[in-house]
């Protein structure tokens, strides 16, 4: 009993060792990531400096011109049953995004339970959120450029409104559009049985591993978060 609690029972070095003991915590626990994790967690860092700079420069854009900026709610307004109702498409863009961020998650969830067909099905039906959140958008910028928006002006106001706009929006859109190909194509190779076989191939990794599960939602989350502060800052400012 004495010789187990002695083995059990890890005492904290006292003074600068201590301390040392704290900061290299963090590193030993980074250690036992993967890494196909490590990997995506540092493309996703890069990505937010990518989008952040974007944001940026649209609130530069914004508040350093001189030209009235165009009002979002009129701009990006649908007329339907008789009345402009402002932002309607933009809410429910957005509601369908949020909601392949919850589908996304109980994939991951079933992936650690080794569901297969649950894990797969969920992915299919994020992959087809995301396509369909996709597809509004395209809706969205044909009605804006029907309506006579480019890049270089615009008939509402600043010019500088359409080269923002379609530069924030269709980055985050061409993440979206890569987002659900590899959503259908893990979602294939879950729904063949490749993880649980351990079948060699693109993306396919250890027998009973679904890693790529995971690695895919970190992905997917970002895309949604992304889209939260473009939604704040683009539209509703």
């Amino acid at each position: 009993m004495a010789e187990a609690t002695l083995h059990t029972t890890e005492t904290r070095p006292g003074g600068l060792q201590g301390v040392a003991a704290d900061w290299s915590s963090d590193q030993r626990a980074f250690k036992n990531v993967s890494w196909g994790k490590a990997m995506m967690w540092i493309f996703l860092l890069s990505d937010t400096f990518i989008f952040g700079c974007f944001l940026l420069s649209y609130m530069t854009a914004r508040m350093s011109t001189t030209v009235p900026w165009p009002n979002p709610s009129e701009v990006f307004a649908l007329h339907m049953f008789g009345q402009d109702i402002p932002l309607i498409l933009i809410a429910i863009m957005t509601f369908v995004l949020i909601s392949s961020s919850g589908t996304m998650a109980l994939a991951v969830n079933y992936g650690y339970r080794r569901d297969r067909t649950k894990t797969a099905v969920l992915m299919l039906l994020t992959a087809a959120l995301g396509a369909t959140f996709v597809g509004m958008q395209a809706f969205e910028w044909t009605k804006l450029i029907t309506e006579g928006v480019r890049p270089w002006g615009n008939p509402w106001g600043a010019a500088q409104f359409g080269s923002t706009f379609f530069m924030i929006t269709g980055f985050h859109g061409t993440h979206v559009t890569i987002g659900v190909i590899f959503l259908l194509i893990i979602a294939r190779k879950v729904w063949r049985g490749d993880y649980d076989r351990g079948a060699r191939g693109f993306f396919t990794s250890r027998r009973g591993h679904y890693e790529s599960v995971e690695i895919m939602g970190l992905y997917w989350h970002f895309v949604d978060l992304v889209w939260v502060f473009i939604f704040a800052f683009f539209y509703l400012w």
